[in-house]
C-alpha cells in the first residue's frame, strides 16, 4: 500500500463525512463539496493502485 492509496482512502471517506453532514444540516454546498472530496479521493486511490500494478510487475521482471 502506498501513501496515495491512503490518503485517496482518507480523502474519499471525508469527503463522505462532509456530503452527509450537509445533508444533514440543508446545506446543499457542503454536500457538493463532500462530493468533489470523494471524487478527488477516489481519483487519487486509483492512481496509487496503478502505482502498485507498476511497481509489481517491475519487480516480477
Amino acid at each position: 500500500m502506498n501513501k496515495d492509496q491512503v490518503k485517496g482512502a482518507l480523502k474519499e471517506a471525508a469527503g463522505k463525512v462532509q456530503s452527509k453532514a450537509g445533508e444533514i444540516v440543508g446545506s446543499t454546498e457542503q454536500q457538493a463539496k463532500g462530493l468533489v472530496k470523494q471524487a478527488e479521493g477516489k481519483t487519487q486511490k486509483n492512481v496509487g493502485d496503478a502505482k502498485e500494478v507498476l511497481k509489481d510487475a517491475v519487480d516480477k521482471i
